[in-house]
């Protein structure tokens, strides 16, 4: 994890990329100064090493072999200007055709030979002497006669030998020229590094100016023309958060809007009412009726408003609802013996047909949910059904996918082609006399339209009996995603 170089409170975008971008780089600094130590040493080393060879070279053609005894004949000004340096010692040896001690220093390390060596070629090894580390250059010559060559003779070993002082000092010369200026160079780096982040974090921090300018209420998508590549899948997020809180406050709306379009009649009949019940002279009978139009006023009310809050709870875009294993089944059979009452009221033959085969009636859903999208369809199926009517509820399911459906039918009047959409529409009623007569509001099929919609699920309104007369009206629930 990056060791942050500027702290803050909290995490910030700018801080981790900086971090990222100066610690590669701080890291690098140092492997690269090795490198060119290591480049600068072999660099250094071979302008060295080759006058390491033409002096081993020059002192071999000093040395001659007469009477099987090799002699080095180095005049003293010579010798002189061997020793002479003012950086390196200079070492020297040769060593005869028995390996005698022929000049130079005595105690000269001598190489390590695994392999016969070449005649004549100059070799080069790194040694220590006197406890200091030296470069050595060696050439093996064979300068004896074939006449005077017995088989124990061996070729002439020369060796010069030098420190590394000036070896050393070039290198450093070298790692100096070549690391000065990228050190020199760094805080350049680092400032250019710091304003690159500062330039292209500038469409973010416009971004956010512009948001901060929104007032509340703007809930436009905002604009991915000048936002960066890889901003943009963030902004195209934040569009569809928009979206769906614009759809959210449009149902808000439309929901306070229709709550106040929906208690304005029931609540001016109770008004009304109660100014009747109050004036003087009311006899008993009147004031009774004055109440009895109190009571229905009040519970159309309370069914309004169940239903407005029924509508809101299924129209619910800003989160998932919950959903557990259930049994469409139990539901349906439920809600028809809550509203078996109602139907009998009414004389009707409401039931549940159990001859449709079905395998397993279990499905992922919202139980309450659920349970008010048939408690509307049945309710709606009672109120438009004549007396004597049948409302039959089931349960089928598809023989090959599984899908489970629910059925809600009756023998009503029907709903005509060009209508069956529009039913489906908050407090859309079909201008007919049976419509006109039925005391409603216009929202229980638009509540299982929503409840539908959040299960996945399609609602068809079909004629029940086409054949017959009346028609009657089938609505039913396809769900898509039966099991869990």
């Amino acid at each position: 994890m990056a060791v942050h170089f500027f702290q803050r409170g909290k995490r910030s975008l700018f801080g981790e990329i900086l971090d990222w971008m100066l610690i590669p780089l701080l890291l690098i600094l140092p492997m690269s100064l090795v490198l060119i130590w290591l480049v600068a040493q072999n660099t250094a080393g071979r302008p060295f090493d080759r006058a390491l060879e033409y002096n081993v070279q020059a002192l071999a053609q000093l040395v001659k072999v007469e009477q099987n005894k090799a002699q080095l004949n180095l005049p003293a000004p010579a010798r002189e200007i061997l020793r002479a340096d003012d950086a390196d010692i200079i070492y020297y040896q040769v060593l005869g055709i028995w390996g005698e001690y022929v000049a130079g220093d005595r105690d000269l390390p001598q190489p390590y030979l695994e392999d016969k060596p070449v005649i004549g070629k100059v070799y080069i090894r790194a040694d220590e002497y006197h406890g200091r580390d030296i470069r050595v250059a060696y050439i093996w010559a064979d300068l004896q006669d074939a006449k005077d060559r017995k088989s124990g003779d061996k070729p002439v070993l020369i060796q010069v030998a030098e420190t590394l002082e000036k070896r050393s000092t070039l290198a450093t010369e070298i790692i100096k020229g070549v690391m000065l200026p990228q050190l020199l160079m760094l805080p350049l780096v680092v400032l250019l590094i710091w304003l690159a982040l500062i330039r292209g974090t500038e469409p973010i921090k416009e971004l956010e100016h512009r948001i901060r300018q929104r007032k509340s209420d703007d809930v436009s998508p905002l604009d991915l023309a000048d936002v960066p590549r890889e901003v943009s899948p963030l902004i195209a997020s934040v569009n569809d958060l928009l979206a769906r809180l614009k759809d959210s406050m449009l149902i808000q709306k439309r929901f306070l809007a229709d709550a106040a379009h929906q208690l304005k009649t029931p609540l001016a009949g109770l008004r009304m009412q109660a100014d009747l019940a109050l004036r003087e002279g009311t006899s008993t009978e009147d004031l009774k009726h004055s109440l009895k139009q109190v009571g229905r006023s009040s519970v159309r009310a309370t069914r309004t408003v169940n239903q407005l809050l029924a509508l809101a709870r299924a129209e619910t875009t800003g989160s998932e609802v919950a959903k557990t294993q259930i049994n469409l089944e139990r539901i349906v059979i439920e809600s028809v013996r809550d509203a078996l009452p109602q139907a009998l009221d009414k004389r009707m033959d409401l039931g549940f047909d159990d001859t449709a085969t079905v395998r397993d009636s279990n499905m992922l859903g919202n139980d309450v949910l659920l349970k008010e999208l048939v408690r509307n369809l049945l309710e709606n199926a009672i109120h438009y059904t004549p007396e004597r009517g049948v409302i039959t509820a089931r349960v089928v399911q598809d023989h090959y996918s599984g899908a489970l459906s629910l059925q809600v039918e009756d023998t009503g009047p029907g709903i005509p082609a060009a209508e069956r959409e529009r039913v489906l529409q908050p407090f859309y009623r079909m201008n007919d006399s049976l419509s006109n007569a039925v005391d409603g509001s216009g929202l229980g099929l638009a509540i299982v339209q929503a409840i539908a919609r959040q299960h996945q699920a399609t609602v068809v309104v079909e004629d029940a009996h086409p054949s017959q007369e009346p028609v009657g009206t089938r609505f039913t629930i396809h769900f898509s995603k039966p099991f869990s």
